[in-house]
């Protein structure tokens, strides 16, 4: 039997990461989980939030800060280094085998490129170190699965930047996933137009035709010769403003996102609790909170571990999945 047992990174210490981890941990006992951070920032988070610490056996030892040198909501040079090193010791567990998924806490961008981490977030330096070429983000909450074909780009140059091999590739990520991770023997993803109404048949742009069409018929070619993936249905593209309704109504399994805000603004209005990122692609399971940091409540005890749990289950549910 596969791996099943989940890792989780633990994220900026000086952020809310520790918080909801030790809160989701005691809420989920019976889950096998290790963490992969400082048992000191452990123990003081959870006697900070008033629940039991989690025992030995559910921690990697990564570091050692003493106990002055992180304050909660104010990162330093210290806890910059460390949630890389978290990071990077959890990766290695999942490279390794030795963990089947990984949850991730949420880092500092701006801090960890201070000690001297070279990647944009989690999803490229995951994509780098599994020497994954084919990668992409998916927002999953209980109605409502998007994908999107862009990420950090300027709205102002989003329809620069797009490619039918990319939302191709998204879409075929995106099929693959629902069909082997989620169960779904036929999944239905929907791609959605660029500009509004879809283009209006080129009256309000010619991407739709020039782009998205091309698209859609590349990723049908490519998921119709692979055996999980056969029975996939993609469909495209169509009009923004109506398509996420009907995904979240059970229309579609999912939805391709041509930009950043045109497929997260509608997960966090449905969702913002609840929605959980995936990242696709990789050869192992990957999840977080969609939230970040939050220095300004960290330490207060105002830290909900509900988007963290929902990490949690998903990459629970997911490694299983392929271990069936």
């Amino acid at each position: 039997m596969k791996q099943t047992r989940i890792g989780i990174s633990l994220g900026d210490p000086a952020g809310i990461g520790p918080e909801v981890v030790v809160r989701a941990l005691a809420e989920r006992p019976d889950l096998d989980v290790v963490v992969y951070g400082d048992r000191g920032v452990i123990d003081r988070a959870a006697a900070a939030v008033g629940v039991k610490p989690p025992p030995a056996a559910r921690v990697i030892p990564v570091g050692e800060l003493p106990a002055g040198r992180i304050e909660a909501g104010r990162p330093n040079e210290a806890s910059a280094v460390a949630q890389v090193a978290y990071l990077t010791a959890a990766t290695d567990a999942a490279l390794a085998g030795a963990v089947a998924a990984l949850v991730t806490a949420p880092i500092s961008k701006q801090w960890v490129a201070r000690a001297g981490f070279a990647f944009p977030g989690h999803t490229e330096y995951l994509a780098s170190r599994s020497g994954t070429a084919e990668h992409a983000m998916m927002l999953a909450g209980p109605r409502l699965r998007v994908t999107v074909a862009t990420t950090h780009v300027a709205l102002s140059t989003v329809a620069r930047v797009l490619r039918p091999e990319t939302i191709a590739s998204t879409a075929f990520l995106t099929a693959r996933a629902l069909a082997v991770d989620f169960g779904i023997a036929a999944p239905r993803v929907a791609i959605a137009g660029l500009n509004p109404h879809a283009g209006e048949s080129g009256r309000f742009g010619d991407e739709e035709a020039r782009i998205v069409t091309p698209a859609v018929d590349l990723a049908r070619r490519r998921l119709a010769e692979g055996a999980a993936t056969a029975a996939a249905i993609v469909t495209g593209p169509h009009v923004p403003d109506v398509i996420f309704r009907q995904a979240a109504d059970g229309a579609y399994d999912a939805v391709v996102a041509l930009y950043h805000d045109q497929g997260l603004i509608p997960v966090k209005v449905l969702h913002f609790d609840e929605a959980v990122n995936v990242t696709l692609g990789l050869p192992f399971v990957r999840t977080s909170p969609d939230h970040g940091t939050a220095y300004d409540i960290a330490g207060s005890g105002r830290a909900r571990p509900a988007s963290f749990l929902a990490a949690l289950d998903l990459a629970a549910k997911l490694a299983a999945s392929r271990d069936a």
